[in-house]
């Protein structure tokens, strides 16, 4: 196996497709089996340009891609400018395309498109959706109640535009405005995957005693609103800043375990707390009898975080990093950061990606749909 990439800021772009292509091709020759390119919203309204160039010139057996408000190549980071950053590998085996659309059903809405081949055990579907047509959450969710339960999902949404129908995603020689494109990896192809969430736990964890869907009612037999004021009156200075620009919630994975360590807990954001009843809303449906811990997310936490579980993985060849668009310099008040720490693990091989409206990817061995994480898709020999 083997993999090339590259980026280009070039504002024309034509001549950022073909800088793209040329370097890749140099490197890697024509007809790689896959080959993943994001192309920033500014190039938007070239994108068949764009897709007929990299076929026509490139000629992967498999194209996949998507538009972004922002992309990343090397250990570069490209904030909402022009750009175009194209990523191909050779695998041994040509990647089933896996175009994904909703239907209407009596039950509610049904996703369609997906091949035979996603019950291998063990597989991996790479896959950019449009977060207004595609029921990202409620098709991951899904995953685990037939024989698609040992698939994981990868990748994110994609991020072009603001509004319905504006994101392009692309699939061998078609564009599509809707739906979710993407490609079935090899089974026998080492992969490994990161979601760094970024946060980091404060206070103790607490059994949920009472609850109602998203609404936690009772934390160890307390109102849920009491545990939280406590917790924020004794937490330091410090601890009590990162609470205020935003309090998030862990839920543990694997209850099964005595202590939660990083990459235990599903982490969702608290939403809102009504204080006549004592309760705390947060972003995920919650079960009586399961544990929680509050958490805080900072520049410095995250940037450890990733860090960490990168350095946790075996050395990788290549990588494909779906990121947060909250992130970047609006976390880290700085660029490049995400693309920098993940090419520095790689020791400078092939890196792409791009910034997300939401990020795919397993944690605890389940799949979910994310915010505000660093989703790394790590390929190896």
């Amino acid at each position: 196996m083997s993999y090339a990439a590259a980026l280009s800021e070039h504002p024309l772009a034509s001549h950022a497709t073909g800088e793209v292509v040329g370097e890749v091709r140099e490197a890697l020759g024509t007809r790689p089996d896959l080959a993943v390119v994001f192309v920033s919203g500014a190039h938007g309204d070239h994108i068949d340009e764009i897709v007929t160039t990299v076929n026509e010139v490139l000629a992967p057996l498999r194209l996949v891609g998507g538009t972004a408000v922002s992309v990343l190549g090397g250990g570069r980071e490209v904030e909402e400018r022009p750009a175009v950053s194209l990523w191909a590998a050779r695998l041994g085996a040509v990647p089933p395309a896996v175009h994904l659309e909703t239907l209407s059903t009596p039950e509610g809405v049904a996703v369609a498109g997906l091949p035979l081949e996603a019950t291998s055990k063990g597989g991996t579907l790479l896959l950019i959706a449009d977060p207004f047509s595609f029921p990202g959450e409620a098709f991951v969710s899904s995953l685990g109640q037939d024989d698609t339960a040992d698939l994981r999902i990868v990748g994110g949404l994609a991020s072009g535009a603001a509004s319905p129908g504006g994101n392009r995603l692309i699939l061998d020689d078609a564009v599509h405005s809707s739906g979710a494109v993407g490609a079935l990896l090899p089974p026998g192809l080492r992969i490994d995957t990161v979601v760094s969430q970024g946060c980091r736990p404060v206070g103790a964890p607490f059994i949920v005693t009472a609850a109602e869907r998203n609404v936690i009612h009772e934390l160890a037999g307390r109102p849920a609103l009491e545990r939280l004021r406590t917790l924020i009156d004794e937490a330091d200075d410090d601890e009590r800043d990162l609470m205020g620009r935003g309090l998030h919630v862990g839920l543990v994975i694997d209850e099964s375990k005595i202590d939660f360590q990083r990459g235990d807990f599903l982490v969702r954001g608290v939403v809102g707390a009504d204080e006549a009843s004592g309760s705390v809303t947060v972003g995920a449906l919650v079960e009586v009898g399961s544990t929680v811990q509050f958490h805080v997310r900072d520049a410095a936490t995250a940037d450890e975080d990733l860090r960490e579980l990168m350095n946790d993985r075996p050395r990788a060849e290549a990588a494909l990093v779906f990121t947060c668009n909250g992130r970047g310099s609006h976390l880290f008040g700085v660029q490049d950061h995400d693309a920098a720490v993940v090419s520095e693990a790689l020791r400078g091989g092939p890196v792409a990606g791009m910034f997300c409206a939401g990020e795919f990817g397993p944690v605890g061995g389940a799949n979910f749909v994310h915010g505000f994480t660093a989703s790394v898709v790590l390929f190896g020999r």
